[in-house]
């Protein structure tokens, strides 16, 4: 038996979104640029996904752009905050941020630190989450863009990016600056609430990426509030109004907008089963398995259960628990760079022992998973820790 839970490094495509990429890359082959009836038929499918991704995340379609991947966006936002030139200029030179971001978000920021801005990153606590008061006392007239995630991507902690909106949108009033706030909601898309009009209404630029939603691996979305002054990132043939050159990927386009609007459609329903059964597995693990420690908050993102298994190496386990069927992952696939001597730079951040990191698995769920898959899961998983804590292979 599979039991799939890495859903966080990415997810199975629905079957309706793959039938629809076959459909369009055999019938619908035109450039959407051309002026042609097969260019017209390109272009109102791309006009279609954008959409609905728009329709999804409660924004006009012209605030949505479409990128190669979630890392293109956050480059996007990062590199173009440091204005034509890529230098600091004196009033515009610092960026806010956290100290557990993607690797997508913290090397782009270590690239500007390197021509000279200053880049604040923010502490966590235990929980994985941030101080609003070390943020409100981080603001100065020079800051240029905050930039928090909305779930972190290892321990599914939630950030506050509403209340962050809010403090942004009061500082920009009270001392007349254009402070911009930027959230990779890589892993909440599809798994909370998210409007641009509502929740996210102070929210200026946010990343996604398709396929940690059921969608098409290379393809991400970039949201763009009206009347956020952003410069494109690639330059060419004008696509995407200018903002992003290059031919647009008109499969993967229709298949992140049916992907989008499936993933919200009976989202609370969807939400409650992956819950209950994230909770089923954070139970048995607690009362059968001892020595062990939850890493992600009681009130996290339904889909991400991370925990560490003392005296065992999360790696090991990882291996032979896929020997079984059993997918899991240490962390986040994206964060090789990231995965130090020290482990996990969000571990090391929320301030765990090093046994505690080595010994980390992340656990993380989707809508198909099924209560199946988790006691399979389980059942090899108690094995595995058992068996390795037996043979003392931790020494």
């Amino acid at each position: 038996m599979i039991a799939y839970l890495d859903n966080s490094a990415t997810t199975r495509q629905y079957d309706e979104v793959t039938d629809l990429m076959a459909h369009i890359a055999k019938n619908t082959y035109g450039n959407p640029s051309s002026l042609h009836a097969l260019g017209f038929e390109a272009e109102k499918t791309v006009k279609t996904g954008r959409q609905q991704v728009a329709g999804a995340i409660g924004c006009s379609p012209d605030e949505v752009f479409f990128t190669s991947c979630g890392t293109e966006s956050d480059d996007t936002v990062i590199l173009g905050c440091a204005g034509p030139s890529g230098r600091p200029r004196p009033n515009r030179k610092r960026i806010i941020s956290t100290q557990v971001e993607h690797p997508a978000v913290l090397e782009p920021l270590n690239e500007l630190e390197r021509r000279g801005f200053e880049v604040v990153r923010l502490k966590v606590d235990g929980n994985c989450r941030i101080d609003l008061e070390e943020l409100k006392n981080a603001l100065t007239e020079d800051t240029i863009l905050i930039s928090v995630m909305t779930v972190n991507n290892e321990t599914g902690a939630i950030m506050p990016i509403e209340e962050i909106g809010r403090i942004k949108a009061e500082y920009n009033k009270a001392h007349g600056t254009s402070i911009l706030l930027h959230t990779d909601a890589v892993q909440a898309f599809g798994k909370i609430k998210i409007d641009m009009k509502g929740n996210f209404r102070d929210v200026d630029l946010m990343s996604l990426s398709c396929h940690k939603f059921h969608g098409p691996k290379g393809v991400g979305v970039l949201y763009v509030r009206k009347g956020t002054k952003q410069p494109p990132f690639m330059l060419g043939g004008g696509q995407e109004r200018g903002f992003r050159s290059g031919t647009e990927n008109v499969p993967g386009i229709a298949g992140t907008g049916l992907a989008a609007e499936m993933s919200v459609k009976d989202l609370d329903r969807k939400r409650e089963w992956i819950a209950a059964l994230r909770d089923l597995l954070r139970d048995r693990i607690v009362s059968e398995i001892p020595d062990v420690r939850i890493n992600s908050p009681e009130n996290g993102v339904c889909s991400v259960l991370n925990v560490s298994f003392l005296k065992t190496r999360g790696e090991v386990l990882l291996h032979t628990l896929e020997q079984q069927g059993v997918f899991v992952s240490t962390g986040s696939a994206c964060s090789s760079n990231h995965s130090s001597k020290k482990g996990s730079h969000v571990l090391n951040a929320m301030g765990l022992k090093p046994a505690e990191i080595e010994g980390a698995l992340r656990f993380s769920l989707s809508e198909f998973t099924t209560r199946e898959e988790i006691d399979h899961a389980f059942a090899t998983l108690k094995s595995a820790v058992e068996t390795f804590r037996k043979l003392g292979s931790f020494r």
